[in-house]
């Protein structure tokens, strides 16, 4: 039993600010500070602190951020072995912006991240792991590599950030994962709206093989999954929120992590969305270690 992630790894650069700077302005920040980050090491973090055995493939340049992050990512129990520390390549960054309300604007940096390919998918060796999960601040074809060569196990992708090329992948995964606004750029409609219908009509827009699940992240009012024929829906759980950055990718590697141990979907859809309301409750994008215990803890 494992989870294996493929994806971004990145050294999180926060800003935060009153309010989030429009086009051509400039704005204050009340101050500064640097988290390990990306929606790869994220996921991978929060599926090994909810407890599943956890690898990443990836990469990191040959500098004091790579190494930094290769130790967080250690010291979360997350098998390291299948990143790569490349000579001529910086360790990814991401500019985060966050509002006093919690919203943030993010500006990422790919670096090393985009050096991934799909022969280092080939060399991992994907046969030990019962799920594997991708995003898309990693190549494409890297991905497709991924989800092509991992043979009997549940393979997730989440969508995101929203990508038109990343559509190809689609009939590769069991389960897509998006949130509205994701969901809205590959449907090619202007917004999803609040009506329940309308968002389980664009998700099954996006269904391109039988029992293929997608899955709608919603913010505060919760997630669904959608297949051609059933919703599976989970209300929200309101807390102070301090930052959402990072949320939705805690919610995919608790995802991960659930099914890992076996857990039904409907189950799984309620303990990854409990923990992404959970990790928005402090600043920065990497889950806590004390995660699991928080969401038992969460009524």
């Amino acid at each position: 039993m494992s989870v294996c992630v493929l994806g971004s790894i990145n050294l999180d650069i926060v800003c935060r600010v009153e309010e989030l700077p429009g086009p051509g302005e400039t704005v204050m920040a009340l101050d500064v500070q640097r988290f390990p980050g990306g929606k790869g090491a994220n996921q991978a973090v929060a599926s090994a602190r909810w407890g599943a055995p956890t690898a990443m493939i990836g990469a990191v340049g040959q500098d004091e951020a790579g190494e930094d992050l290769l130790a967080h990512l250690a010291s979360a129990g997350v098998d390291t072995s299948g990143i790569q520390r490349l000579a001529d390549a910086p360790t990814g960054m991401a500019h985060i912006n966050v509002s006093a309300a919690g919203e943030n604007m993010i500006v990422v940096i790919g670096g090393a991240n985009r050096a991934v390919s799909a022969q280092q998918i080939a060399s991992h060796g994907l046969g030990a792991h019962r799920v594997v999960l991708a995003q898309l601040e990693t190549p494409i074809e890297a991905i497709a590599a991924l989800l092509a060569q991992a043979k009997n196990v549940t393979k997730i992708l989440n969508a995101a950030p929203a990508v038109h090329d990343a559509k190809g992948l689609f009939p590769l995964a069991d389960i897509l994962v998006v949130n509205q606004s994701e969901l809205a750029h590959y449907a090619q409609i202007a917004n999803t709206g609040e009506s329940h219908i309308d968002v389980v009509t664009a998700a099954r827009s996006l269904i391109s093989r039988p029992h293929q699940q997608v899955i709608v992240t919603l913010g505060v009012r919760g997630a669904m999954a959608v297949n051609s024929s059933d919703v599976i829906s989970v209300v929200g759980h309101p807390v102070d929120v301090v930052d959402t950055t990072g949320a939705g990718d805690c919610f995919c590697g608790v995802l991960a992590a659930s099914l890992d141990e076996d857990i039904p979907l409907p189950e799984a859809l309620l303990h990854a969305n409990k923990a992404a309301a959970v990790s928005t409750r402090r600043a920065g994008a990497a889950v806590q270690p004390n995660l699991r215990a928080e969401v038992e803890a969460l009524r």
